[in-house]
């Protein structure tokens, strides 16, 4: 009984001690999840090792963990207040901050803001930041003329912030939603806004009607240029058809007088050649032949040794004697010029 007694109770001593060293090997062995930098305490002091995504072990019981995130992550500000310099307090409903946090830089910034660093250097940052634009804008300023720059301003004042008081937070983005301004003030600008449309919409029909009148403008004047061209297209082609007229009437005038010319040319050059013919042809024995042929050509001749001089009678005697002399004239020229 005693030997059963003692076995037992070194089972329950060895269950006891497996138990706790599961426990205490369960309480050292963690994760660190990707994108995410483990930070070690102990005691509540803040250890220098860090460590990166993966299984890590620590001291059980005696040392613990946090789990920063170093990718991209987005930060929303809530029913941030302000007061405008007007004396209006307007509400943003949501500031959302698009930042992370560079994996070198994840001791320095746990150790000086803690492992909730963005409570410090961004959810209250954005309320001082905010707070110090509307209290120098007017509340038209801050809701209408400048809330386009609200954004951009804030990221550039957060992060000048940033870079001096905690290296290596970067801030990629700032979104800021249209604060809610009192609902009477609201409304008179929504009736501005209106307003506003209404003008634009006569400013764009006017222009519209400008537009159309220009159109027609130039539709006229394109189509007053154009008659005007064919105009002139018409009248050049009067002129040059005139002009090919005269031209055409000086041609036929020189092809004329060119013929003309011709002609009076053939017929002196005729009249010069026949001349040379005949004074090559009328020799002193043609025209005594042709003397001869004249008087031969006379009806009746008498001859007789009592009869001094030739005898015609009265019908044809004035003819004969004409020819006769005629060719006795023109023989004596042609001697002559021999």
């Amino acid at each position: 009984m005693c030997v059963c007694a003692g076995m037992v109770q070194w089972g329950a001593i060895f269950s006891i001690v497996a138990a706790l060293s599961g426990a205490a090997l369960l309480a050292s062995v963690h994760k660190i999840d990707e994108g995410h930098t483990g930070v070690y305490y102990r005691g509540g002091a803040l250890l220098t090792a860090t460590s990166g995504p993966g299984f890590h072990l620590m001291l059980p019981f005696i040392t613990t963990y946090k789990s920063v995130q170093t990718t991209l992550q987005t930060d929303e500000v809530k029913n941030v207040p302000c007061g405008t310099s007007g004396g209006v307090m307007i509400y943003f409903d949501r500031i959302e901050v698009v930042n992370y946090l560079i994996p070198s830089a994840v001791y320095d910034i746990v150790r000086n803001f803690t492992a909730d660093y963005d409570k410090a250097l961004i959810f209250n940052k954005v309320h001082h930041e905010l707070n110090q634009f509307c209290s120098v804008h007017s509340l038209q300023e801050v809701y209408i003329g400048l809330f386009d720059q609200i954004d951009e301003n804030l990221k550039l004042t957060l992060q000048e912030d940033l870079t001096s008081m905690a290296p290596g937070l970067i801030i990629q983005a700032v979104r800021v939603t249209k604060p809610n301004i009192p609902e009477s003030i609201r409304r008179n600008y929504e009736l501005m806004e209106s307003e506003k449309t209404k003008l634009l919409i006569s400013q764009q029909t006017q222009k519209v009607v400008e537009k159309e009148a220009e159109t027609e403008r130039i539709k006229a004047v394109i189509e007053a240029e154009k008659v005007a061209q064919v105009a002139e297209i018409k009248f050049g082609q009067k002129v040059m058809e005139k002009e090919t007229e005269k031209k055409i009437s000086e041609i036929e005038d020189e092809a004329f007088l060119a013929r003309q010319k011709a002609k009076a040319d053939a017929e002196f050059y005729t009249a010069l050649r026949a001349a040379e013919a005949n004074k090559l042809k009328l020799t002193p024995e043609y025209l005594q032949l042709m003397k001869y042929n004249a008087i031969a050509a006379n009806s009746k001749i008498y001859f007789g040794n009592d009869i001094p001089q030739m005898f015609v009678d009265s019908g044809s005697a004035g003819s004969s004697i004409k020819a006769s002399a005629a060719l006795d004239v023109i023989s004596d020229q042609v001697i002559d010029l021999d």
